[in-house]
């Protein structure tokens, strides 16, 4: 766990219900460790936990029940009639290419005449938005949609209609107080929305528009059913939506589940040769081989180059080009690596110079020499490291671009609605939001950013808390028992691998690997399995006794060396026990 070593861990157990569990066990035949994870997690009904173990896509939802769905649909059968060309507007982001790489391959597919725009990313000065409709128009385009951006740009979608451009916003961000005059607006959050999955992402909402398009064309018998297959689409969802953070539970757990056996057998050479660049064995891919090195190669672009070679990547079918891009992908990468190293040590120069920064409960920071770019990715381990609410600004010719992070406790969407008339623009979730801001304004924005944070937030609240989900003993940390755990896959926001906790003791001090590593001996019941802890070889001077007793909270996983298994443990936390929690 990535954290400032002032503060301590609380940490959290499960509440105990043995009857519930024994429930659990009996109904679907799994390990009583693996049911008590179940109960931990606060599923409250065998038929939620049959849906969340076994669902299949026929439960996905209908796309129709998404509010505007059927008015999309009738636009785009007109555009489809009429042979009408069609501009897809993407965010910058991994979410914004695989959605605009979904729709743009979907409308080719159908014989749509379709062109594709992303904005380069930190054009401050310009409308990037009306950039990608100039680019639209100069085409012929008379039918707009967004994917992943859209819900708060209302002067702009006027501008568009105001020129003969329709306009359907597919989004997933929250709505701000005004909603843009599109001719449809999808997005699972509008408040009049009781679509059952809020979770959407933006390339999830593509993937319904997609679905619904598909339903009514064959409904009119204007396609044959197998004429285009959907399941081809689910490795861009599943990309995106992992990418995104998107919440791996409900329906969204669905896509990716089949979205990454899609993407195990994918025939996209442009991934191909990503994952080769990325050294990701395909056949195995998890969705932490795209969040830490497949995203945030493609997303280098939408930072510090041109984010309309990752959807050219995700559509390319040339080898010899993919190659190429997938090359340019890994330079840009590099690059992005270098500006985020420089920037990232500025700001934590900063911080331990001013440590009375860190005695608020929020954290404010601006500066003209940050690169826009890379912010974001900076303002997220800040957040991450210090648990606090962080926003993070940087300007350029006067303008601030500001990227926000969150903890739970601190939704940040009411924040900035309070601070609209000090915004050019914002837009975003209650935890991940972004900004525009006149200088003049940044200082009186950050005064109100931690005013809120103070007033809202207490010391526990920053505190940072490790939710463990059940006791185990070594003797059922099995081959079996790993292998029944994979029922709770995939993994990721929301959704993350089971933490464990139970009293060991060190069969021989540990020995830091790594520089900033400890692997650890630990033994109990006259078994010794090891034990790997990121970041904490600091920590080596208080296990320096063989034989000490360790409380510790761990996450198990099957380690390979030398084509020989064996279950480690990665140690999330350890404390000397004081009483019993077992």
């Amino acid at each position: 766990m990535e954290k400032s070593s002032q503060q301590e861990t609380i940490w959290i157990y499960p509440k105990m219900d043995p009857q519930w569990v024994e429930t659990i066990i009996q109904e679907f035949k799994i390990h009583p460790v693996t049911a008590q994870v179940l109960a931990s997690r606060g599923f409250v009904s065998l038929e939620e936990i049959n849906h969340y173990l076994y669902s299949k896509l026929p439960d996905l939802f209908d796309p129709f029940l998404l509010p505007n769905m059927d008015l999309s649909v009738d636009r785009l059968y007109d555009a489809f009639r009429n042979k009408e060309k069609i501009l897809i507007y993407g965010d910058n982001d991994v979410d914004g290419m695989t959605g605009s790489a979904l729709l743009t391959e979907f409308f080719r597919s159908l014989d749509l005449p379709v062109f594709c725009y992303i904005p380069s990313p930190n054009l401050l000065k310009q409308n990037p938005m009306l950039d990608g409709l100039f680019f639209g128009m100069s085409h012929g385009c008379t039918l707009m949609i967004t994917v992943d951006c859209g819900i708060s740009s209302v002067k702009e979608i006027a501008e568009a209609r105001g020129r003969g451009v329709d306009v359907i916003v597919t989004d997933h961000h929250e709505p701000t107080m005004h909603l843009p005059p599109a001719c449809a607006i999808l997005n699972p959050k509008l408040k009049e929305s009781s679509y059952p999955n809020r979770e959407l992402t933006g390339v999830g909402v593509a993937f319904k528009l997609a679905h619904a398009i598909t339903n009514h064309l064959i409904s009119q018998g204007d396609m044959s059913t197998r004429k285009i297959d959907l399941k081809k689409f689910l490795d861009l969802v599943a990309l995106g939506t992992i990418s995104d953070m998107g919440s791996l539970l409900g329906e969204n757990r669905i896509l990716v589940r089949y979205g990454l056996r899609q993407l195990r057998k994918t025939r996209r050479i442009g991934l191909t040769k990503l994952f080769e660049v990325c050294e990701v064995n395909t056949s195995t891919i998890s969705p932490l081989d795209i969040a830490a090195k497949v995203a945030p190669r493609l997303n280098s672009l939408g930072r510090i180059a041109d984010p309309n070679k990752g959807v050219e990547l995700l559509l390319i079918l040339d080898e010899q080009g993919a190659e190429k891009l997938a090359g340019e992908l890994e330079f840009n990468n590099v690059e992005r690596q270098k500006i985020e190293r420089k920037d990232s040590e500025d700001i934590d120069v900063y911080l331990c110079k001013h440590p009375e920064v860190l005695r608020n409960k929020g954290i404010a920071l601006q500066s003209k020499k940050w690169h826009p770019g890379i912010i974001p990715i900076i303002t997220a381990r800040i957040a991450r490291q210090y648990n606090r609410p962080t926003v993070i600004i940087a300007i350029d010719e006067g303008i601030g671009k500001g990227s926000l992070r969150t903890i739970p406790e601190f939704p940040l969407l009411s924040v900035l609605n309070d601070n609209a008339d000090l915004l050019l623009n914002y837009g975003g979730h209650d935890y991940a939001a972004g900004l525009t801001i006149k200088e003049e304004n940044i200082e009186l924005f950050m005064e109100n950013f931690l005013s809120a944070a103070a007033k809202k937030l207490t010391q526990e609240d920053i505190s940072f808390k490790l939710n463990l989900d059940a006791q185990i003993d070594f003797k059922d940390l099995t081959f079996d028992f790993m292998e029944s755990l994979q029922l709770l896959e995939p993994f990721g926001n929301e959704n993350p691998p089971p933490v464990f906790y139970c009293d060991a003791q060190q069969a021989w001090p540990p020995k830091i690997v790594g520089k900033t590593h400890l692997k650890l001996y630990l033994e109990q019941n006259e078994r010794i399995l090891e034990g790997i802890a990121f970041g904490m070889s600091d920590k080596r001077s208080q296990l320096c006794k063989k034989g000490l007793t360790l409380h510790i909270a761990f996450t198990p996983h099957i380690n390979v060396f030398l084509n020989k298994s064996s279950i480690q443990l990665q140690i999330k936390a350890f404390k000397f026990p004081e009483k019993n929690h077992l």
